[in-house]
């Protein structure tokens, strides 16, 4: 059975400005079910995390408390772009729980899903662009840390490069970071990830797909994960406000299938956080998300 993190508190009010791109969070999982995609069994409510350990893991003691007690300096918190609250953080911290949760149902079933996660730009020790925790970094020390496996291969195609995870993984031989982005887009000063791959602007499905396509089953021989998390941002089609990229959402979506085609294929399980979608029409977003769903359960079930 498919399983999906979702919690209601993924959707908690934002300020002004902040509110459309949450929307999605509270739309996709009704449409899944309209559409009979998937049933409320599918769903899974994560909750905020009571043992602090898989995330200090992950992050700098410091900065964690520094969050969880609202007492990070005003230039950090700017960097966030939210404004703190009790809330956002225990945002953030079910987040993590629910890709924690969906990595192990991944084990379980071959995959699992995050409606929200994706927070590839949170750091050890700090938070930016909407990023506070970084969600698969603290699932992937999770599963190792409990033996449940060992090499990981992260697979980020968001269109903004992986930034924070780049910097966690850095020095770690058993977590193989790739991130394929827009070269010109967010973040501006990158970090160095094991593969990077830098797109120029507008670059279309067939690049994309076919550049894609002549990556990953090479990766995946030289690596030999036991386990991927794939970050499947979709604001790498063309109408995203925020992308630099030109796909379309057949293209998106056919970048899905062969993702999680690859990994049925090679038996490799694989647990996906959503990131980001930023296009002017919701129905875009969610239809693009939605595609990465219906896929899973055609692939996998």
């Amino acid at each position: 059975m498919l399983k999906i993190a979702y919690h209601p508190i993924y959707c908690h009010p934002l300020p002004e400005g902040h509110r459309f791109p949450m929307l999605k969070y509270e739309l996709l999982p009704q449409q899944l079910i309209h559409e009979g995609t998937c049933t409320e069994d599918n769903f899974f409510e994560p909750i905020k995390m009571i043992n602090e350990a898989p995330i200090l893991a992950v992050h700098n003691a410091e900065y964690f408390y520094d969050l969880l007690n609202i007492t990070l300096n005003q230039r950090a918190a700017r960097k966030i772009g939210f404004p703190l609250s009790e809330v956002l953080i225990e945002r953030e911290i079910t987040i993590a729980d629910g890709t924690i949760k969906a990595s192990e149902y991944a084990l379980k079933y071959g995959i699992a899903m995050n409606i929200a996660g994706g927070t590839h730009h949170a750091y050890t020790n700090r938070g930016e662009a909407f990023c506070m925790l970084n969600d698969q970094a603290i699932g992937a020390r999770y599963l190792q840390n409990k033996g449940l496996a060992k090499q990981i291969l992260i697979v980020d195609l968001d269109v903004h490069q992986g930034n924070g995870t780049a910097e966690i993984f850095k020095n770690d031989v058993s977590v193989f970071t790739f991130s394929m982005h827009g070269k010109h887009n967010y973040p501006f000063k990158k970090e160095q990830s094991n593969l990077d791959i830098e797109l120029e602007n507008n670059v279309g499905d067939a690049e994309y797909l076919s550049i894609l396509k002549g990556i990953l089953p090479k990766l995946i021989k030289e690596q030999q994960p036991d386990f991927i998390y794939y970050l499947c941002g979709v604001d790498v089609i063309a109408t995203d406000k925020l992308g630099k990229l030109g796909l379309s959402v057949d293209g998106c979506k056919a970048r899905d299938q062969f993702i999680l085609q690859t990994c049925k294929n090679n038996n490799i399980p694989v647990m996906c956080s959503m990131g980001g979608g930023y296009s002017p029409d919701i129905k875009t977003i969610v239809e693009a998300h939605a595609n990465t769903f219906r896929l899973a359960q055609d692939i996998y079930f």
